[in-house]
């Protein structure tokens, strides 16, 4: 399985390239038992190291209080870790007001 999640993703990193477009992969979180007992809610994303490496921003997104979002940056070279408050409404991705 992971041999042709690799061959996957190298065909989509080579369309990119190609085609100058940016590729969107979507993926899973899975629960990690692992992830330490001060952790309240411990999730990895799925695919392993394998989709990690193809990736080269990943971002978490999960629910927040109500009708809010959060959006994580979880993997970036460039970037600091961080995260984003919003809300999706009739209107189109909103700030969230204090």
């Amino acid at each position: 399985v992971r041999q042709k999640l690799a061959q996957m993703l190298s065909r989509l990193t080579k369309i990119a390239e190609e085609f100058n477009v940016a590729v969107y992969i979507t993926n899973q979180v899975i629960a990690d038992p692992g992830g330490g007992m001060f952790i309240t809610d411990p999730k990895k994303p799925a695919g392993g190291h394998v989709l990690a490496h193809a990736a080269t921003i990943r971002l978490m997104l999960r629910k927040g209080k109500g009708e809010q979002r959060v959006c994580k940056i979880f993997d970036a070279p460039n970037l600091p870790e961080g995260e984003a408050v919003f809300q999706i409404t009739t209107g189109g991705l909103m700030d969230v007001k204090d």
